[in-house]
């Protein structure tokens, strides 16, 4: 891209303190903000002109080490400029380059190239790379005829974040388990009040038999006072005169 005043800035948390913006360049190597390029504020840089020589990789990084994530500058003072994205494109999303001249008209026929190989050429001047992963990662450029070349610019691509979601059959087992539990410990319960319901009744009907099926033998007494029958002798005499 082509910039003639830029200002970078760190946003500010509690650790915003002692950082400061690195470059790497074709003639210099992790040189720091006014270090012989830029002005440096508090926790931003500002950068009031640019030449070709600027062109590179931008990043912040604390005292401790710890670095930002890294941006691609490039400066071209030709007439052909390649407009990419100076931020990592995350997996999976869609990326649109322009290849664009400093004079009208800005559209014209352009080819694209990946690493120095040609990709196509488009009608328009703009090529969309759709669903982007690891593989389209790389230096790309374009080429107007009769205009000239632009200068290469570095696209990244990183990986889209993992979700970690539960197994599908985790519901299920567990409303099986507990549906086993429930069982375990009722079926013996409706067992015991099955017996013991069919006790009671088999004890109830032994005791409440009708009385006519109650039967007592006689005694022998009674026998003896109805035994009514004697033998009745009759004694007859004769007078004889």
């Amino acid at each position: 891209m082509e910039v003639s005043d830029l200002s970078f800035l760190r946003e500010e948390d509690d650790s915003s303190a002692g950082w400061t913006l690195r470059r790497n360049t074709t003639r210099e190597t992790r040189t720091q903000c006014g270090a012989g390029w830029g002005r440096s504020a508090g926790s931003s840089c500002n950068i009031s002109y640019f030449v070709p020589l600027d062109s590179g990789v931008y990043w912040c990084e604390s005292r401790e080490g710890a670095t930002s994530n890294t941006i691609n500058i490039t400066v071209t003072g030709g007439p052909v400029i390649l407009q990419s994205p100076v931020l990592p494109v995350m997996e999976g999303h869609d990326v649109t380059l322009h290849c664009k001249t400093k004079t009208p008209p800005s559209n014209l026929p352009a080819g694209f190239y990946k690493d120095g190989s040609l990709i196509r050429t488009e009608p328009t001047g703009h090529m969309t790379i759709h669903h982007v992963n690891k593989s389209d990662e790389g230096l790309y450029k374009c080429d107007i005829s009769g205009r000239g070349e632009s200068p290469s610019s570095w696209i990244s691509v990183t990986d889209k974040p993992t979700t970690t979601a539960p197994p599908p059959a985790s519901v299920p087992l567990q409303l099986v388990f507990r549906l086993v539990c429930h069982l375990v410990v009722f079926c013996p319960y409706c067992i015991s009040t099955v017996l013991m319901v069919s006790l009671y009744r088999r004890r109830a009907t032994g005791n409440n038999l009708p009385i006519s099926m109650v039967m007592t033998p006689p005694t022998q007494v009674e026998e003896k006072v109805n035994d009514n029958s004697y033998d009745v002798i009759t004694v007859t005499t004769e007078h004889h005169f």
